[in-house]
């Protein structure tokens, strides 16, 4: 769960680093009410520099794992640092083509299309397909004959299991079903020209990534077209102080030194989501309610458990700060959601001042899997978002009302 960590029931110290001042804090609510997911674009364009600088590979090309979050404004500003997108689905294509992103700099890399779905990916213009199994590849030939596809830029690429160097996942094809799947492609006047490579979701350990480079480059030569890697997403973020951080300084000069050895030159892809946008977030939200079971305190706050990623599939990691004037005698304090759910829990275990009613708290880094896994669960409202820039608030997604409940129920007039 959020903040599960073992600690005494008082501490001194309560030494988070805020994500802006009270006085902006209290302004957003009063202005955008509460909760509120609210984006710092400094943060987000330090980090997108600072991930693009790490590699100095010639032939790279970013594409921003839009499956982390997929507001438009946000989209935007990858496309203003000159990233494409990563798209996990035709949803994700949809939003980056109205992001104003052109087809051709965004990536599928994804698995289980079925025909409608494989066709609007095609008939949207996307040319780079990294596709996760022999039924997907034929399926994608099919469709492209069908459409009369004739484009020499088209790039088929397969996503690659091979469990010691993937893990164990359902996502990939092994390299001994590359002549199934060259020859399949070769039936339709096709070449597969790329390798996907993905190491799972939020992976911190940056030598689960370097140890493999050589390898995967020999795997890639298996491809006799072969023009491109994608080192694919999965970089994590470190949600906890003492977590090691992934190194993309390492990570960028031994994928460097190894790409610039090895011929023939390829085109390289990094897919980053979490890692670039998780710091970027935070969802504020008040207290309304405070109560104590012996020395520990339960707060509960105007938001739910819903409102963030899906534990089981995202970590159970969050910090939470408060403004609290009086913050150095802190308390063990679980701090709970508005819905009676038995495991509404935003934080649980964690280290805060005694608060009041009133008060706000920020839960922080949730740029990645925070909106975009919301639900309806129930029927509490998805919250407003609005982007900091420079500390100057811009409203970028609207608060829902009720009535949004009811959208595309079929209700009967009486």
């Amino acid at each position: 769960m959020f903040n599960s960590i073992s600690s005494p029931k008082k501490s001194k110290k309560h030494n988070k680093n805020l994500p802006f001042n009270l006085s902006l804090a209290l302004g957003l609510l009063e202005n955008y009410d509460s909760p509120l997911y609210v984006y710092d674009k400094n943060i987000l364009v330090k980090t997108i520099q600072k991930i693009t600088q790490s590699i100095r590979y010639p032939h790279t090309e970013f594409k921003f794992a839009s499956v982390t979050n997929g507001n438009i404004n946000l989209l935007k500003i990858f496309k203003d640092y000159y990233w494409g997108l990563h798209a996990n689905t035709p949803g994700d294509i949809y939003l980056g083509l109205k992001a104003g992103f052109n087809p051709k700099n965004i990536v599928y890399s994804g698995s289980n299309l079925n025909a409608q779905e494989m066709r609007q990916v095609l008939i949207l213009g996307v040319n780079t397909l990294n596709l996760d199994s022999i039924s997907q590849i034929e399926l994608y030939c099919k469709v492209n004959q069908q459409l009369d596809q004739t484009n020499s830029n088209r790039q088929l690429g397969v996503r690659l299991n091979i469990p010691e160097l993937t893990g164990e996942s359902r996502i990939g094809i092994n390299p001994q079903e590359f002549p199934l799947v060259i020859q399949l492609a070769q039936k339709y006047g096709l070449q597969v020209t790329g390798l996907h490579f993905y190491r799972g979701t939020g992976t911190n350990a940056t030598e689960a990534f370097t140890k493999v480079i050589n390898q995967l480059l020999d795997v890639g030569k298996q491809l006799p077209d072969w023009q491109y890697l994608d080192f694919g997403g999965g970089f994590g973020y470190p949600y906890q102080d003492n977590n090691v951080a992934f190194n993309w300084e390492n990570f960028g000069e031994q994928l460097t030194a190894a790409l610039n050895k090895s011929e023939p030159k390829i085109k390289l892809i990094i897919e980053p989501g979490r890692a670039a946008i998780a710091q970027c977030g935070t969802l504020l939200t008040r207290v309304v309610s405070v109560k104590w079971q012996g020395d520990k305190q339960i707060v509960g706050v105007d938001t739910t458990i819903s409102n963030l990623s899906v534990l089981s599939v995202h970590g159970g990691y969050r910090e939470i700060v408060t403004w609290h004037e009086n913050s150095e005698q802190l308390y063990l304090t679980d701090v709970c959601g508005n819905t009676t759910y038995s495991r509404d829990y935003l934080g649980k275990n964690c280290q805060l001042p005694a608060v009041n009613v009133g008060d706000i708290l920020g839960i922080l880094d949730v740029g990645a899997y925070g909106f975009a896994m919301s639900s309806h669960f129930l029927h509490r409202l998805l919250p407003a978002e609005v982007l900091l820039d420079n500390n100057q608030p811009r409203l970028i997604r609207k608060r829902e009302q009720y009535h949004t409940l009811l959208t595309n129920q079929i209700v009967d007039e009486v």
